[in-house]
């Protein structure tokens, strides 16, 4: 199961510094969305059934002085000195458990492992990573990786190695158990090797993919679970991505200043047991029992264009608190996702906004949960996140200067899983919805 350790080092710790954000607003950020399709091998002896495994993988990217997502990894920078060299972070991993997709949802999918990491800058394209991490459950591995970030023109590669130390808790969850066996294992080292890869197509569009290679340890390799020595896994896909425009300097980013001003947005909405394109044309129904959730979004801007279009780009990590009734208690949902908004007059100033990104409820809620009793599916607590909006601006509706940065909107709260192409969502069809109205205000 994926633990949510990830999403809320994603999310909550996106959402406790806005006002360090709101600092480098003036300035094009350092960004990226990205889709991909991973395929790995099957290390486990299954019997003659799959022996490869696939899943799609929607990713966000952003960096600062202070967070970072790196596609599945997510973390916050705790410590650096002057010059850069040495830093501290903690940080969230997204680890594949790579079993016969049909088996995933009863296992729980994939999971998330946490910890800290101390990087050793050698130079602008060189750095070494210790990593020492943690699942849920206190299974323990460490992680020593050298990695390189090289640029060949449209070209950019990450080469790493790395050599992971596992303990006997670790290799006995994730290699010695499998279909009810449990091999009990001591610890072990493994060792892989792999490269990611970007390019750039044209404008902000860019074709990723990775492919990484591990050869298994002696204990987990010997377990009597495991089938194959090597597990192999291949990512590609595309990407939407800031240019990277170079000054005369190679390493040094040439930034330019953008008009997207920060934001707070306030909403508050009801369930609707419809689907996303039943309340899209107005056929939704409300929710019987009446559930409702609040939110409260942070807009950091990113961008204000994107393939030479007036398109106002926003990270918008999001706290939203789903409240209790006769048949759910409350919980919290934390979000992150990446948001554009093309804006028009018509008569008004007004907005269409679409956004893509990650949720993490902790509770899960009815309207999800009686979905997947129907199925006799065990339910996600991370999930894709959608947000589309439409909004109009108080000021420009009245003709009043000093409200036009004042939004008054409706947006669709969606959580879905990709139609079980996903293992990291538990390989499961459907999800929620609520439609809310919002108040937005751009400072």
């Amino acid at each position: 199961m994926i633990k949510r350790n990830l999403a809320l080092v994603t999310a909550a710790s996106l959402c406790a510094t806005p006002v360090v954000f709101a600092e480098e607003s003036a300035q094009e950020a350092d960004w990226g969305i990205a889709a991909v399709w991973r395929t790995a091998n099957i290390p486990f002896d299954t019997k003659g059934s799959d022996n490869a495994v696939s899943t799609f993988i929607p990713m966000m990217f952003f960096k600062n002085d202070y967070v970072f997502l790196d596609g599945t990894t997510a973390g916050a920078h705790l410590y650096k000195t002057d010059d850069k060299e040495l830093e501290l972070n903690a940080i969230a991993r997204m680890r594949f458990i790579d079993i016969p997709a049909d088996e995933q949802n009863a296992v729980g999918g994939d999971t998330a492992d946490y910890g800290v990491q101390m990087r050793y800058n050698f130079d602008d394209a060189w750095h070494f990573d210790t990593e020492f991490m943690t699942d849920g459950h206190h299974r323990y591995h460490a992680n020593f990786r050298l990695q390189g970030e090289l640029e060949y023109g449209d070209l950019e590669l990450r080469p790493n190695v790395t050599l992971r130390y596992k303990d006997a808790d670790f290799n006995t969850e994730y290699y010695g158990t499998y279909r009810g066996t449990t091999d009990s294992l001591n610890g072990g080292l493994d060792y892989a090797m792999g490269v990611d890869a970007k390019y750039h197509l044209a404008s902000n569009m860019y074709l990723v993919g990775a492919t990484n290679i591990r050869m298994l340890d002696n204990q987990a390799y010997h377990s009597s679970v495991i089938n194959e020595r090597f597990e192999g896994e291949v990512y590609l896909g595309f990407g939407f991505f800031n240019e990277q425009k170079k000054s005369t300097s190679k390493a040094k980013q040439v930034r330019r200043d953008i008009s997207a001003k920060p934001y707070l947005r306030v909403a508050h909405g009801y369930a609707s047991p419809s689907d996303m394109g039943e309340i899209l044309t107005f056929q939704g129904k409300r929710d019987p029992y009446n559930n409702q959730v609040t939110s409260v979004f942070y807009g950091h801007p990113l961008t204000d264009e994107l393939f030479g279009m007036p398109l106002d780009i926003y990270l918008s990590p999001g706290i939203a608190h789903h409240w209790s009734s006769e048949v759910q208690s409350s919980g919290t949902e934390f979000v992150a996702l990446i948001k554009a908004y093309y804006t028009f007059n018509w008569p008004a100033k007004m907005r269409l906004g679409v956004g893509n990104g990650l949720s993490y409820i902790d509770n899960i809620t009815y309207i999800e949960q009686q979905e997947m009793d129907k199925k006799g599916k065990r339910a996600s607590h991370l999930m894709n996140y959608i947000d589309i909006s439409y909004d109009i601006s108080i000021g420009s509706l009245i003709g009043k200067l000093e409200l036009e940065e004042l939004w008054l909107g409706y947006a669709l709260h969606h959580r879905s899983a990709i139609f079980e192409a996903s293992s990291q969502f538990g390989r499961i069809k459907g999800g929620s919805n609520y439609s809310t109205f919002y108040l937005q205000y751009h400072f």
